[in-house]
């Protein structure tokens, strides 16, 4: 049973940071691109960053780039998301998704997803 399983949310206050973790199981890990979306309550749910199953390539929404930082491990069957500089606007609930293969933007085209954690950013 694949299970990926997200942690690191919580509180701070703008300009804070924190990292998210997400951990897989079941799946091997290393087959699969690796996202981050993120879901604002009264707004749809938004790609936020995602990493290649290799680690080499990154990509960034354009309103996370350059504070975000998405980096995996896979020996620990584990993606990261570094958040930095945080902003009440980054207040959401942040999931993780995996897709076999080639990576993607699109939520629906993962094969698993994850529950999600929550982050929030006061002002």
């Amino acid at each position: 049973q694949v299970q990926l399983v997200e942690s690191g949310g919580g509180s701070v206050p703008t300009g804070g940071s924190l990292r998210l973790s997400c951990a897989a199981s079941g799946l091997t890990f290393s087959n699969y691109a690796m996202s981050w979306f993120r879901q604002a309550p009264g707004k749809t749910r938004e790609f936020v960053a995602r990493i290649s199953w290799s680690g080499g390539s990154t990509d960034y929404a354009d309103s996370v780039k350059g504070r975000f930082t998405i980096s995996r491990d896979n020996a620990k069957n584990t993606v990261y998301l570094q958040m930095n500089t945080l902003k009440p606007e980054d207040t959401a609930v942040y999931y993780c998704a995996a897709r076999i293969g080639r990576w993607t933007t699109n939520w629906d085209d993962h094969n698993y997803w994850g529950q999600g954690t929550q982050v929030t950013v006061s002002s």
